[in-house]
């Protein structure tokens, strides 16, 4: 088995593909590398033919998590290595990634600075998650959506189902080591200006950024984030019933509502909590 497999999603990345590929070679020449090209229209799989990478192809575009969990099932090394495609990650950082692996992590993560941020939405966006995670968690969480990380190969396959086939992999795979007691490390890294037009919209995947907030709780502790709602509906139940009883001395539906709002929200708190539990439960 190779120790080290690199897998790079890619769709219609064939001009960075170009630059990438021969320094990865260069620089990693022992490892095995695989292109998992995500129904790609340019010529993606002739610059990995003719740079003699393995290129797995899809006929039509399935999401990057779909690329890379597909990536992951076919790679053979011990290690894995994800990195996009697009020009954006450093070849030359896997060597820092992989010394902070071999130090007892499962995971090690590229971890972008502001700098590095795709516009000031995108960064905005991933300091909240970073803050929420980090709040979840209790470990501080330096960089929550980066796609550049090391992960033992066996470690990682245990979340494939778990994984969307859309972009938000990484933070799936990112809460689901923390869940499981992986230990996980950030390494600092600078990404460049990547080469193409990115594939991400922001009106199309606003809602989807939305729901990684609660993708980040659920899938750590579901009782961290239906807790606090539940208690915030009971003190608001509270203060109307606080307000109608000095005003017409009576209990109002409203206050009845909110309590019962307060119930209802806590008990799906406690059934996401067992579901999670069940999730993670490992039959060897």
């Amino acid at each position: 088995m190779n120790r080290l497999s690199i897998i790079l999603p890619a769709k219609n990345e064939g001009a960075a593909l170009k630059a990438l590929l021969p320094r990865l070679r260069a620089i990693q020449p022992e490892a095995e590398i695989i292109v998992v090209d995500d129904g790609s229209a340019d010529d993606t799989r002739d610059v990995c033919k003719s740079n003699d990478v393995q290129c797995l192809s899809s006929p039509y575009s399935m999401g990057n998590g779909a690329a890379i969990k597909r990536g992951a099932r076919a790679a053979n090394g011990e290690i894995l290595v994800f990195m996009d495609g697009d020009g954006q990650h450093d070849p030359a950082d896997i060597a820092r990634l992989l010394e902070r692996l071999d130090q007892g992590f499962d995971m090690v993560v590229g971890a972008r600075d502001w700098e590095s941020q795709a516009g000031v939405g995108r960064g905005i966006a991933n300091t909240v998650y970073n803050w929420l995670a980090s709040r979840m968690t209790g470990h501080v969480v330096a960089d929550l959506t980066s796609g550049f990380r090391a992960v033992r190969s066996s470690r990682f396959r245990e979340f494939l189902h778990l994984l969307p086939n859309g972009f938000s992999y990484p933070t799936t795979s990112t809460m689901a080591f923390f869940r499981s007691a992986y230990p996980v490390a950030y390494v600092p890294i600078k990404a460049a200006q990547r080469v193409g037009k990115s594939h991400i919209k922001p009106l199309r995947d606003g809602i989807r950024f939305l729901l990684i907030i609660f993708k980040i709780a659920t899938l750590y502790s579901p009782l961290k984030l239906f807790v606090p709602a539940s208690v915030v509906f009971f003190m608001l139940g509270c203060a109307n019933y606080a307000r109608t009883l000095i005003q017409y001395g009576r209990l109002t539906n409203m206050s009845t509502l909110m309590w019962s709002a307060a119930v209802i929200v806590f008990l799906i708190g406690l059934v996401s909590e067992q579901i999670t539990a069940l999730t993670y439960r490992r039959d060897d």
